[in-house]
């Protein structure tokens, strides 16, 4: 299988517990992925895809999914807000609650999805893991076998998504710009 990826944009946010949990449960991961090696760098995580193709050189950069570790706490049900009603003062509960660890797929291409050998096949392990997560948004332009296919899932799940083909706005006819030089302003 061959394709690219020409347009990337992502606001995921999965729990690192979900996401280590899916590689350890040794998915289905594109013929072109041998496996993954997955290293953690004190706030950042970084998924990186292995190949045993030969034509690929030891020393080329295989495509990395790269995400930011941050704790948010998580609370079983709702805390009372800010100006909500005071009943309860007289005996404060605490409502339960934890830290969790999310990892946090946010930016363009070039942020989430770096290096370009195995560039396609590491963006259907993105997809993947964009239908486990509960928050976040991903939307792609990519090629397939030819064929341009957009992707937009949203908290999970996969909604319907176009590509439009516009004219280029470099090619008007020029009539719309700032002639810079036949400016009355511009002093010799």
């Amino acid at each position: 299988m061959t394709g690219r990826v020409f347009r990337l944009h992502s606001t995921l946010e999965l729990p690192l517990e979900d996401v280590e949990t899916y590689f350890d449960e040794d998915p289905d991961l594109p013929p072109e992925i041998d496996g993954i090696d997955i290293t953690r760098r004190n706030n950042t995580l970084i998924i990186k895809a292995l190949s045993d193709d030969e034509s690929i050189s030891k020393y080329t950069p295989t495509a990395q999914l790269k995400a930011s570790v941050s704790e948010t706490r998580v609370w079983e049900e709702e805390p009372p807000r800010a100006g909500g009603p005071q009943w309860m003062d007289d005996e404060e509960e605490e409502i339960p609650s934890e830290l969790v660890e999310f990892a946090c797929f946010k930016g363009d291409r070039e942020t989430v999805l770096q290096n370009s050998a195995l560039q396609y096949p590491m963006f259907l392990v993105l997809r993947e893991l964009a239908t486990r997560s509960e928050k976040g948004t991903l939307t792609a332009i990519t090629e397939a076998d030819d064929e341009l296919e957009a992707t937009r899932i949203v908290e999970g799940e996969p909604r319907p998504a176009s590509i439009e083909v516009v004219e280029s706005p470099q090619g008007g006819d020029g009539d719309g710009g700032v002639n810079w030089r036949d400016n009355d302003f511009i002093s010799d």
